[in-house]
Order: structure tokens, then sequence, then C-alpha cells
């Protein structure tokens, strides 16, 4: 496989390190010339990946396509790009619809979509696709789960889900800081509230047929440290809020704004 990513951010970065030197053994990997820094950082870390003197040239290079540029240019760099019938495409853009993505990349037949998290880098975390694509599915089963979906609207809340990574770990700053204010040092706290979100998420995959409210429940014993917190965040709508804000995520995407 000659794989070829246009936009070289840190995204592409992620795919490129979780997918590591084991790819050599499948093709070559063609990036563009920007960023200039991630490009040739990534060049120098795996012999595999050559970086291409334009955009077109990833194209004429590689069989399999990933358009990974920002949304605010995609509409900029996307048409100036000469697509043959032959190439496999495989967008990166949530803004851009699916049937925008056709028009640009004709003649190309075969183009879906994907949404890879950073934690690919590591070779976990799951990629949604849409519609089923067995070459994406190939691709993100090696640094992850690929999660592939037929219906739009699926992969639509399952990208603005994607949105949360942030608070996330912005909330588990925030207990690490909490602790730091009452002693703890830095890196313990750190290490500490990593863990314990860690031993929370292996207990949620582990246990498949536990609702997430009734696993809650379970932590959340009568009386106890936990059933105090929970009533008090949601008692300053904490998960209103939350769902608010996925709805504005998800209203964001499928107005793709052009498409």
């Amino acid at each position: 496989m000659r794989l070829g990513f246009i936009g070289t951010g840190a995204i592409t970065s992620a795919i490129i390190h979780g997918l590591g030197t084991s790819f050599a053994d499948q093709g070559v990997i063609h990036v563009s010339p920007r960023s200039a820094a991630i490009s040739t950082a990534l060049a120098q870390a795996f012999p595999h990946v050559r970086v291409a003197a334009s955009n077109q040239a990833v194209l004429d290079e590689s069989d399999v396509i990933i358009l990974a540029v920002r949304p605010q240019i995609s509409r900029e760099v996307i048409p100036d790009l000469r697509f043959r019938a032959d190439h496999h495409v495989i967008s990166l853009i949530a803004t851009l619809s699916l049937d925008a993505l056709t028009g640009l990349v004709a003649p190309a037949p075969a183009v879906s979509k994907a949404v890879p998290l950073p934690s690919v880098a590591l070779g976990r975390g799951p990629t949604a696709i849409f519609p089923p694509d067995p070459i994406a599915a190939a691709l993100f089963d090696r640094i992850g789960t690929a999660i592939q979906v037929d219906r739009p609207e699926v992969f639509d809340a399952l990208s603005a889900a994607t949105g949360t990574m942030a608070s996330y770990l912005a909330f588990a700053g925030a207990v690490s800081a909490w602790l730091v204010r009452n002693g703890v040092t830095e890196t313990q706290a750190r290490h500490y509230v990593a863990s314990i979100f860690d031993g929370l998420s292996r207990t949620a995959i582990e246990t498949p047929e536990q609702s997430f409210a009734a696993l809650a429940a379970d932590h959340a014993t009568l009386g106890g440290l936990n059933e105090q917190l929970l009533k008090h965040v949601s008692d300053h709508g904490v998960f209103t809020a939350l769902g608010e804000g996925l709805d504005a995520i998800l209203s964001r995407i499928t107005a793709r704004p052009g498409a």
C-alpha cells in the first residue's frame, strides 16, 4: 500500500507514530511538506516516510489518500488536486460532507470519512468510519479499534462526542490541582488521578453488560463520598451543560458551511 497524507498536522503525526516501523513492510508513506517541522521529523523518525515536494506529488505517488487538512482551508486545498480513478480517499475533515467530498475528489470512486483520536499514536482508541470501508477499517484496526457505521447521523454523533476529550482532561486536571492545594505533590497527584480514571475506563470496557448509569450507581455508595460529589455536580447542572454543549457541537458538524 502506498499511503499518502494531505495535511501534516498533529493527527497525521499520531497515525504515523501509531503505525510505527511495522508499516514499512506494507509500503511507503508520503506526506505533504506542510507543516515542515512535523513532516521532516516524521521522515527522520521513520525511514519509510517520504516528504513530497507538493500536495499533488503526494497524490501522484500514493494509492490511499488521507485528507487531513484543517476544515478552514479544505475548500482551498482540495479543488487544486488532481485525483485518479484508482485513488481510495479517506477524509478526516469533520465539517465536509460525504457528498461534497465525492464531488471534490472525482474521479476517485471510493470515499469514506474517519475520526481518529490522538491516542492512535499509542495504538489505542476508537476510530469511527462512514460508510463501512474495509481498507480504512484495516488501517485503523492496526492502531486501535475501527468502528464502522452505515448511517451518517450515527457517524456525526460519534464525531461530536470526540469534543469531550479536552474537557475530560481539564476535569482530571482540576482534581489534580485540588490535590496539590491540599499538600499532595504534583507528580503524585497527576499519577493518582490518571490511575483512578484509567481504572474506571478499564472497568467500563471489561463489563459491557453494565450501563454507565449502573456503574455510577455501583460507585455511589449510599451516604458515601461519591454520592455526595455526584449530587453536587448534578445539582449544579454540570451534566445538563455537557449535553447542551454536545448538542451545539453536533449542530456545528451537521451544518457544514459550504458543504
